[in-house]
């Protein structure tokens, strides 16, 4: 296995981690606008195996060249950067995959790399990626379903949340507070509805939930839970569906203000005669305050929890995985579950685990059986839990 990494930033580190110690995987990569930071990552790891190069890639020849070397592309980029990486790794034959959301030009371009024996792997981290495989199963153990909630997390452990917001960044911040700004729909007791930002931080629209291991938290909406309706082909059925983000109690009370001052709008300002954007403001006086040290873990977590009939009885159906910082790698869980997982996607489409071409879903187009013995590998856990509801 030949591999083109691009993007070794706090996610890709992880991916980058987990080819090096492959032994399926001959030759990796690894490419990035800044060698200097990309080259500190390589010399800890201190792998043969592993070619650090400095490349734009907006240079399309120079990207070309490159793909040309290997089996397939790792994309962890900013999201601009992803449809001429896609269009190019039709063009020279190779496999792609991502960990974002796909983008609706996917569909067509999935009929290109089909018919170049190739497929295009999108949302295969841990939200999305790991939640839709494990949403997929669960749905696939129901006869009919009629509720579907599903549940991502990324926080401190308790003992590291000791900051005034109880929360540390394992993610870019800016597309945390990005998130905070976005819209949510859901369907309950069989309406679609639609909340904004203020309504998702509001407590009417929250729920708490208790997680093995971690105690009660805190769960909001987070963006739109229907459209997977469709996808998993339950949209006849179901009658109450959410995706939720879990914090510890108290983060939504605080952030609702924020987004209700404007303190998260992107748009400028003028602040003694310079035009500023309160999220930027926000983003650049709270970023350096969060972030870890050597010694603090974080934990990322996904809950998958179905309900509906099987065999005329019903049946609730809960997958869960709770994933904690390796001190030892120093690589946080949310690196582990989302890099990992993106490498974990490559290694099954070159041996062969996957042989669909195209498009593909993690809700359906990932074994279930085989993705989840390669998490156990890693030492990520998936437990399940079936009862009467």
């Amino acid at each position: 296995m030949k591999i083109l990494l691009l993007g070794v930033g706090m996610q890709g580190k992880a991916a980058l981690h987990d080819l090096a110690n492959s032994p399926e995987v001959t030759h990796v990569i690894a490419a990035d606008a800044n060698f200097d930071d990309l080259q500190k990552i390589v010399n800890h790891l201190d792998n043969a195996k592993i070619t650090p190069i400095k490349l734009d890639v907006q240079d399309r020849t120079a990207l070309s060249i490159q793909m040309k070397k290997v089996d397939a592309v790792i994309v962890l980029l900013p999201q601009g950067f992803r449809l001429d990486v896609l269009n190019l790794a039709i063009e020279n034959g190779i496999h792609f995959i991502e960990t974002s959301y796909a983008l609706p030009e996917y569909a067509h371009l999935g009929q290109l790399a089909e018919a170049k024996g190739i497929s295009i792997l999108p949302e295969c981290g841990l939200d999305p990626g790991i939640d839709l495989v494990l949403a997929g199963q669960a749905v696939r153990e129901l006869d009919e379903v009629h509720e579907l909630h599903a549940y991502g997390t990324g926080v401190p452990e308790p003992e590291a949340a000791d900051n005034a917001i109880n929360y540390k960044v394992s993610w870019t911040f800016a597309g945390v507070l990005s998130a905070y700004q976005r819209p949510a729909k859901m369907l309950k007791d069989g309406e679609i509805i639609h909340l904004t930002p203020s309504e998702m931080f509001s407590p009417e629209n929250m729920h708490k939930v208790t997680l093995d291991t971690l105690g009660e938290m805190e769960a909001y909406y987070n963006g739109d839970a229907v459209k997977y309706l469709d996808i998993f082909g339950i949209a006849n059925t179901t009658i109450s569906t959410g995706r939720y983000s879990l914090r510890w109690l108290g983060h939504a009370a605080y952030w609702k203000k924020m987004v209700e001052l404007g303190f998260l709008k992107e748009e400028p300002i003028l602040v003694n005669g310079t035009k500023i954007s309160p999220r930027q403001f926000v983003h650049d006086l709270i970023e350096p305050q969060i972030h870890y040290a050597p010694d603090e873990r974080d934990v990322a977590g996904i809950r998958i929890d179905v309900r509906g009939l099987k065999d005329g009885k019903s049946k609730r159906i809960i997958y869960q995985m709770i994933d904690r910082r390796d001190l030892e790698t120093g690589l946080l869980a949310m690196q582990r579950t989302v890099g990992y997982t993106a490498s974990i996607g490559a290694h099954m489409l070159l041996r062969g685990d996957i042989e669909k071409r195209g498009l593909l879903t993690p809700t359906s187009d990932i074994p279930f059986e085989k993705f989840i013995a390669e998490l156990k590998k890693r030492n990520i856990i998936i437990t399940r839990e079936e009862m009467n509801s």
